[in-house]
């Protein structure tokens, strides 16, 4: 996998070179509402990327970055106003019905017939996607399977909670076995341990069943769990297209330190940390009364390029500090997101 296709110098002046292995390939794609005079909107403006085999793509932006435009265009429901989709190498402009058929799509909110039920609304689906006989029966079975709905498999669909209805809306998406998967969303609305269960489902069935998926979400921490790759897209352009781990790197909170501890009277806490050689700053975390005493919490936030740790870790042995804990920070997406995007 390719470490970084772009990196972080502004929004793209030119198209990135495209993949030719990629399942979903978007090539300077721009989506323009109204005129291109006043009171015309250019949503999506010349964004290009590709999805090969095997890759989760975590797609970030502010509301109004262009998103959900991008995903509509990839999935057939908008027609770009220039430059193209394919989906498994068809023009999704062209033969709209072979690329959706290698395509799974969960829409944002995941609209289902409230009516009827989940086993009725997935074989629904299977007729639709033109699965017959036992294959219908082995798609639908399969589906329910890995999305665990079995306990509610005969039940309306209004009646489920919103958790139940979104992994009904999951296993529509892979009931056909698409090459290619574009998912909005997918955890909204699920606990903590159907969250677990989703991302495992969308990690192996890109590992192990070499799938591309899409991954839209503002949830910060999928792209950590989840994702091998992210693309971040502000005012309709990227702005970032590499590996969480590279994304991670732009904060400034990577190789930060925080450290919990109470001080002994009269110590210069925040002095004696800030001459920790490398260190550019020192931040607050807050204090609370503890058995012990007052403990304060605080980051010591790296010069570009340094490693403070080993030096923070000597420090505190040399005073004979008791430190309640102390961690290593890879940084903090949030940082990132509002850098890029604001």
């Amino acid at each position: 996998m390719r470490e970084s296709v772009r990196g972080f110098d502004g929004p793209q002046q030119e198209a990135l070179a495209i993949m030719s292995d990629g399942l979903i390939v978007l090539d300077r794609v721009t989506k323009r509402f109204g005129s291109a005079g006043a009171g015309g909107i250019l949503a999506v403006d010349g964004v290009s990327f590709a999805v090969p085999p095997g890759e989760v793509l975590g797609f970030l932006g502010p509301n109004g970055a262009g998103k959900s435009t991008t995903m509509k265009m990839v999935t057939g429901y908008l027609a770009p106003t220039s430059g193209r989709v394919r989906v498994d190498g068809v023009d999704v402009s062209e033969q709209p019905l072979a690329a959706k058929t290698a395509l799974g799509y969960l829409p944002e909110g995941a609209p289902l017939y409230g009516d009827m039920t989940p086993e009725g609304f997935l074989r629904f689906v299977a007729r639709a996607r033109g699965l017959r006989g036992e294959a219908a029966r082995r798609a639908v079975a399969d589906a329910v399977e890995a999305t665990n709905l079995s306990a509610v498999l005969r039940q309306n669909i209004d009646t489920l909670s919103k958790g139940f209805k979104r992994r009904v809306g999951l296993a529509q998406a892979i009931l056909h076995q698409p090459k290619a998967l574009v998912l909005d969303e997918p955890t909204d609305g699920l606990d903590p341990n159907q969250k677990r269960e989703v991302r495992g489902l969308i990690t192996s069935m890109a590992r192990d069943l070499g799938r591309a998926v899409v991954l839209s979400t503002h949830i910060l921490e999928e792209v950590s769990a989840v994702c091998t790759r992210v693309v971040m897209i502000a005012r309709g352009r990227i702005v970032a297209d590499c590996t969480p781990e590279a994304l991670l790197a732009r904060s400034k909170h990577h190789n930060a330190v925080t450290i919990s501890l109470v001080p002994p009277p009269g110590t210069m806490l925040f002095d004696e940390l800030a001459r920790v050689p490398g260190v550019r700053t020192v931040e607050d975390g807050g204090r609370r009364t503890t058995a012990d005493g007052v403990e304060v919490t605080c980051t010591l936030i790296a010069q570009p390029g340094a490693v403070v740790a080993p030096a923070v870790s000597h420090l505190v042995r040399e005073r004979g500090w008791q430190v309640s804990s102390m961690r290593l920070e890879s940084g903090r997406l949030d940082d990132v997101f509002r850098e890029l995007t604001t």
